[in-house]
């Protein structure tokens, strides 16, 4: 059923979803993958790709530096968008690595801008969604450049926690987290 779904609860946020709009939601859900911890299901340089929407598990995007080193620099949650911009652009900035198993639907882009011509106001949800991820990474920015490791602790859990709690899946109890040390996005000096 979609109306429960995170990315449903995401975009709700942001605008009711009208039944119409969930049911070209749910029309875009057909497609579902699966893909195991540790294999990258994005490439950076990855061209003619498909956009997915997490639907459980935990992913991260990370930039490939030239002497092979790495740099996390987002982590995505069930109801976040994979590859959105990749998709747009044609060809993948960063990669995308499974933190755990997760389960994901593959939209084309075709059907992704068919959905958005039928329904506007889900675009717009969509934007909104896309432009609140960006925001988060810019904050990871002033984060590695500014805070000091006991600040850039405290933001992240509390991001994860809010973002978390805005999908359903933790509150002000707590959320579970599968992160360890290997996946840390940025140096705890």
């Amino acid at each position: 059923m979609i109306e429960n779904t995170p990315l449903v609860r995401k975009l709700g946020a942001f605008v009711a979803l009208s039944d119409p709009e969930l049911s070209v939601l749910a029309s875009l859900h057909k497609r579902r993958r699966t893909f195991v911890a540790g294999r990258d299901l994005v490439h950076q340089g990855q061209t003619e790709q498909a956009a997915y929407i997490l639907a459980s598990g935990w992913a991260c995007s990370y930039k490939l530096l030239e002497d092979g080193q790495r740099q996390i620099v987002d982590f995505q949650i069930p109801g976040d968008f994979l590859g959105l911009r990749s998709v747009l652009l044609k060809v993948s900035d960063h990669s995308i690595e499974p933190v755990t198993d997760i389960e994901v639907t593959e939209i084309l882009v075709t059907d992704l801008l068919d959905a958005f011509a039928q329904t506007p106001r889900l675009a717009t949800a969509v934007l909104w969604a896309a432009s609140r991820d960006e925001a988060m990474v810019v904050e990871h920015l002033v984060g590695i450049g500014r805070r000091d490791a006991a600040e850039r602790m405290a933001h992240f859990l509390l991001e994860l926690g809010a973002r978390l709690s805005l999908v359903g899946l933790g509150s002000r109890a707590g959320y579970a987290c599968p992160l360890t040390q290997y996946f840390w996005p940025m140096p705890l000096d």
